[in-house]
């Protein structure tokens, strides 16, 4: 399954460049606080989601994956639609895909440890927490190698391995759920209203990190639609690589459709209602959140 990681992990890497880590110190205030909320905030916040709903063990680990993991792809087209900062998004994609090494074993371990205590067997250790080290980090790195060396073919090449990897899910979620119809049955009605909630509380954090940090409309809308798509396909690949049990990777699977339906009605209301792109006046940036 950290093969597939290795693949997702590729394509990004084909889409970000040094750049995109040097872009950290226009918006160092914003990107502090967005990334504060992604690897704190909401991981608590997913915490309490599903304590207070009582969803099972398994699930309750798979949304905590979903939780842990950086922001998805289709953040930056969301972004652009709805008039936010797609450059924010590339720099909050680049450092929080680095940081998300740390937070997805710890929270991972964290969350086994928490909800499944008596299934030994079960989680990231040693060999295996190296093994996300090198799924994540080095297919980035040859990415954005590949990129500063070879610009166009990386563009091209990033579009083939987006249709690879969704290709590749596509198949784990067929062989991972046909035999197993009941409990996705089962599981679809109590972890459906558990993901609505968190997809409304990532996006809504997002945009309010950006709007405390006074960084403006666009790098709001930016920092809402990142931290609101969590990489479902990444939480997925690792769901399935740490248990043969379906309902681990049933959130996963349920929140890369919602988000997308959720996200487009929340950027629908902030560009055409709350904050539409005709209006002009904006606060003036705080110290930090700009160069």
């Amino acid at each position: 399954m950290l093969s597939v990681v290795a693949i997702l992990m590729l394509g990004l890497g084909l889409g970000l460049t040094v750049a995109d880590f040097r872009r950290v110190r226009r918006y160092r205030l914003t990107i502090a606080v967005a990334l504060a909320c992604q690897l704190l905030v909401l991981p608590l916040v997913c915490f309490a989601i599903v304590s207070l709903l009582g969803l099972p063990p398994a699930p309750a680990v798979g949304m905590m994956l979903v939780a842990a993991a950086p922001g998805g792809p289709l953040a930056g087209v969301y972004s652009h639609l709805f008039g936010g900062d797609v450059a924010f998004n590339l720099t909050l994609t680049a450092v929080n895909s680095v940081l998300s090494v740390v937070s997805l074993t710890a929270i991972t371990n964290l969350s086994l440890g928490y909800f499944l205590a008596g299934q030994d067997g079960i989680g990231l250790h040693g060999v295996e927490i190296l093994q996300v080290f090198a799924a994540v980090l080095v297919p980035i790195a040859i990415g954005m190698a590949v990129k500063a060396r070879w610009e166009r073919f990386a563009g091209r090449a990033e579009r083939v391995f987006r249709v690879l990897a969704g290709l590749a899910l596509a198949g784990l979620i067929v062989a991972g759920f046909a035999g197993n119809l009941s409990p996705l049955v089962q599981n679809l009605t109590t972890v459906f209203p558990a993901v609505v909630l968190f997809a409304l509380a990532s996006l809504t954090t997002g945009y309010l990190a950006g709007r405390l940090t006074r960084a403006g409309r666009a790098p709001s809308i930016a920092a809402g639609m990142e931290i609101g798509f969590h990489n479902a396909a990444l939480a997925l690949s690792i769901a399935l690589s740490l248990s043969g049990d379906v309902a681990l990777a049933v959130p996963a699977g349920i929140y890369g459709v919602t988000i997308m339906i959720v996200a487009a009605g929340f950027g629908y209301l902030l560009d055409r209602v709350l904050v539409p792109r005709t209006t002009t006046a904006e606060p003036a940036p705080a110290p930090g959140a700009h160069s």
